[in-house]
Parts: C-alpha cells; structure tokens; sequence
C-alpha cells in the first residue's frame, strides 16, 4: 500500500463491477483455486485503456489482455466545457469492447476510472450513465489526488535502488500530475503532489493555429511558470536533492520519446518500460521532433499520424519538467494508474 500524506484528499473509492464466473466444483483434492481475474479502465482525455491480469501468490501480477484506443474525448472541451456528442459516441464504443473482453475473461473485479476530461465537463454525468447503460460499465470520476496516488503507486517499483526518491510524473492528455515520490522504509511515500490543468490535448487546442517551433516555445515557457510554483510548495516539505533524485515519467509522451531515442521502427513496450536514459539525450530527442515538418514527425514509428500533433504539446511539458526538476537521469514506466488500481485490487483479493 501507498502512504500518502494527502490520503484524506484522495476522495472515495471507485465502485466496482463484479462478473462472476460460474461456479465450479475443484476435482480433487489439494488442488488450488485459480486466483481472481482482475480489470482497470482508464478514461482519460485521449485515451480509453484496459488492462486485465492475474495476481501471483507472491504479489506479481500476471497480463492477460489489454486494450487501449484513442477516443479524444476531450476534443473541443477547452472551448465549451462540454463534452461533444460525437466524442461520447467513441467512447461508449472504445467502452462496449472493453465490456466484451471483461466479459469473455470473467472478470471477478473492476475498477473503472474517469480523469480530467470528465472532471472538467458540465455534462460528464451524461458519459457516466451512457456507460453504464449501454455498456454496463460504472465508472467513477476520480479526484486529482485519487489520480496521483494510483499513478505513484503502479510506478513505485521503478524507483531507482541507488536513490532517494524520484520525481513521478504523468502528461496526460487534459492534466499533468507531478508526484514527489520518496523511500519511507519498505513502503514509498507521496511527500507532495499536484495536478496542472493541461496536458497534450487542452494544450494543442489552446495553442493551435501557430508554427510548431512557435508554440512549443509558447507552451514550454507556460509551464515551466506553472511548474516552477509547484516547486517553491513542493520545497516547503523540504530540500529536492536533485542528485538523490531521478525523473519517472508515465505518459503516452515519455514512452514516445524512449521509443524515438531508443530508435525503434514501431513501438515496443518490453523495449521501453524501465528504461533509463540521460536526460541531456532526451532533450535533444524533443528537439529533433519539434524541428520535424509534421509529415515527416508522423513517419516516425513511435509516433504516427494521430499522436504528430499532440506529440509537440508532449514535448513541451516534458521540457518544462526537465527545466524546473533539472536530474540527470529519467526513467520511463509504460506503466502507471492502471497498475496502481490492479496492485489495490490484488491486496483486496488476499484479504
């Protein structure tokens, strides 16, 4: 479990969707029950992710399918408030197969979660009754702690053993967590977190209509203004030793740019996660990719045609983290909020 000073801020646990499989009676004797099937949903700005696994007697847990598919359902958002009508119609879609694979694997416990885009919107209950309509999935919109805590606690592991801490952060596509993450004993501890209203997709909207290099400078700039407050907070729990610390980064943006610094033709997950670079490197990668004519950024394997613009929005809050947290190393977890989720309900299985 993850301790957390701002537990009480994290708001209320997330209802849970139970399919049980039929019972069935064990053939002989000694024989072990098979260990629960278990399910976490992401729904985020752009991205509508399923991961589904098994727990190990000694606390792994084991993939059996996952799902993800770019539903932006924070499209138009920043402008209106809203959800689009257009935007739910992908996401009850992306939603339905998400049910189907719950379903065929029998799922003993889902936790399905909704983040920024329905945080913001007016009409977000709209969604949520959608889902569990049409789809039969409740989903819960989490707080931002909430948001922070389970993504903290599915990158714990990562933390480097030679340090400290580790400055944990997540771009998604409607916020940015940044997570101040610190060994407590056995147990990692959040010190401090916050939540940035703007990731890749509010980010584009607002900022759209102008030059890349343009904007990434625009956006960067923002940023690092906003970043650099949660810094002077952060410091108020004590001293960011940079040399104890390392950078851990989740995001569709972070594993994009491992994959491009890693010179990979297509994006490889056992390739990218828990991978170490040298920050410098890392920024030059941003640089390179800003510098690219769109056509040519969308040929890059890693990247492609859907994420070519909101790939430069990525890379400008990646470099306004490196700016204000100046390490010298990053680690990349394809990883995150899901796994946090996957590892509480793996516990509450054990109990």
């Amino acid at each position: 479990m993850l301790a957390s000073p701002d537990s009480a801020a994290s708001g209320g646990r997330a209802m849970e969707k139970a399919t049980k499989p039929s019972r069935r009676r064990r053939r002989g004797r000694g024989r072990r029950r098979a260990p629960p099937v278990l399910a976490a949903l992401d729904l985020g700005t752009n991205n509508c992710r399923l991961l589904i696994a098994r727990p190990g007697r000694d606390g792994t847990l084991r993939i059996v399918d996952s799902f993800s598919r770019i539903v932006r359902l924070g499209e138009g958002l920043a402008g209106t408030g809203l959800l689009t009508e257009a935007a739910m119609d992908r996401t009850v879609a992306a939603l339905k197969v998400c049910a189907g694979r719950i379903d065929r694997l029998r799922v003993h416990h889902l936790r399905a979660v909704a983040t920024e885009a329905c945080r913001q919107a007016a009409n977000a209950q709209l969604l949520v009754d959608r889902a569990a309509r049409e789809a039969g999935i409740s989903l819960s919109v989490i707080s931002p702690a909430e948001e922070a805590r389970l993504a903290a606690l599915g990158c714990a592991p990562l933390i480097g053993e030679e340090y400290e801490g580790a400055l944990v952060f997540d771009i998604g596509g409607g916020s940015t967590e940044a997570i101040w993450l610190k060994r407590e004993g056995r147990r990692p501890l959040i010190v401090h977190f916050a939540s940035i209203p703007l990731g890749v997709m509010s980010l584009s909207e607002i900022n759209g209509g102008r030059p890349d290099r343009e904007r990434f400078a625009a956006m960067r700039e923002d940023l690092r203004g906003r970043f650099e407050a949660v810094r002077r907070d952060m410091e108020r729990r004590g001293a960011f030793d940079l040399t104890r610390h390392h950078l851990l980064g989740t995001s569709g943006t972070v594993t994009t740019l491992a994959g491009v610094a890693l010179n990979l033709p297509r994006y490889m997950r056992a390739r990218v996660d828990s991978s170490w670079h040298d920050c410098a490197d890392m920024r030059e990668v941003v640089n390179r990719i800003v510098c690219l004519p769109r056509e040519a950024r969308a040929l890059l394997g890693c990247i492609g045609y859907e994420r070519t613009d909101l790939i430069v929005a990525g890379c400008a809050i990646f470099s306004a983290i490196c700016d204000v947290w100046p390490c010298a190393r990053l680690r990349v977890a394809d990883r995150g909020l899901r796994e946090g989720i996957l590892r509480e309900l793996s516990a509450e299985a054990r109990r």
